[in-house]
């Protein structure tokens, strides 16, 4: 038996962290929590509450038999093994097209496989995206598979190369300089908190210039490259692009020194350590200018302070070799 506010998606339970995110949304829309977050739960619920009628409507205009859902899931998408008609083994995403997801599919069908997930079809209604792509398997994570740092440097930085493609004609990708300018507006009062003045004045400053200023060539950018969207295709993968898949790609166009950031924070013990080694060493194995992807971490570490751990600090350390400072 379920509760009232269960919700079954093909007849199966939601997954954990789906479930869990639900439920908080629900409480809080109880409440009538007031502001932005009330109104991004509204749009969530209502997505949330279309998924059964989406994924049964998906499943009999694909063709779909749909199996094991992945659990724990994310917090805006819910995921499942099917099988279309010829057998092939595949997933289907069902997404909140939320402000940064909003162009994932359009991403991955850009890269048609070249390192990311390979796409079977996609569609898109209102704010529920539907993603059919391949079962990457063994499906292991980078970070599983490597949890050296240094040995994952060299697999993203390969998988950098091969994402630097300009967007296709027409494909309307927001520019980088977009998402910069709105998240340094929502750092200010954060950041303040935790960084003198004049550092979050320099680093927001650069956060909003760095991508208007860059004359190079724009290139389609996943944004959110790091050990945990990065799963492994063979057994015992090395560092042949052939062995990794990228997933859950979050698009803009813009610099290519942004694309190596979040890998770089997803290993904050070593930039504490070392705040200049670790960027020099990713920046030559990606091809990528060392002292315009220091000054972008210092930025983007400026932005994430008081948020993300171990960001204010390696802002600081950073500080004496960033021009201006």
């Amino acid at each position: 038996m379920t509760s009232a506010s269960e919700l079954l998606v093909a007849g199966r339970p939601l997954p954990r962290d789906l479930a869990r995110h639900r439920a908080e949304a629900l409480a809080r829309h109880a409440a009538q929590a007031a502001g932005p977050a009330d109104r991004g739960d509204a749009g969530f619920l209502a997505w949330a509450g279309s998924l059964p009628e989406q994924v049964d409507r998906l499943a009999a205009q694909w063709s779909l038999e749909i199996g094991a859902v992945l659990e724990p899931g994310g917090s805006s998408a819910w995921v499942a093994e099917v099988r279309d008609p010829s057998g092939a083994d595949l997933l289907l995403k069902v997404g909140w097209a939320h402000d940064e997801a909003r162009d994932e599919a359009a991403g991955l069908a850009a890269w048609q496989g070249q390192g990311a997930v390979p796409l079977a079809r996609h569609e898109r209604r209102g704010d529920c995206s539907a993603l059919l792509m391949e079962r990457v398997r063994p499906g292991r994570t980078l970070h599983e598979e490597l949890p050296n740092p240094a040995a994952c440097d060299v697999v993203i930085a390969a998988l950098l190369r091969r994402l630097r493609i300009a967007p296709p004609a027409g494909s309307g990708f927001r520019p980088l300089a977009d998402m910069c300018a709105w998240w340094a507006d929502e750092a200010e009062e954060r950041a303040r908190a935790v960084l003198p003045a004049a550092v979050v004045d320099h680093g927001l400053s650069l956060f909003r210039s760095l991508p208007r200023d860059w004359d190079g060539e724009p290139v389609l950018l996943a944004t959110d490259l790091h050990h945990h969207n990065v799963l492994s295709r063979r057994q015992r993968p090395g560092a042949d692009l052939s062995d990794w898949a990228l997933i859950d790609p979050k698009p803009y166009v813009g610099d290519p020194h942004y694309d190596v950031l979040q890998h770089l924070l997803n290993h904050p013990e070593r930039l504490l350590e070392d705040p200049v080694g670790p960027v020099q060493r990713i920046a030559a194995l990606a091809d990528l200018d060392p002292q315009r992807t220091l000054t972008w971490l210092f930025a983007r570490c400026v932005q994430e302070a008081g948020g993300m751990d171990g960001t204010g600090r390696i802002a600081l350390a950073l500080a004496p070799v960033i021009d201006g400072m």
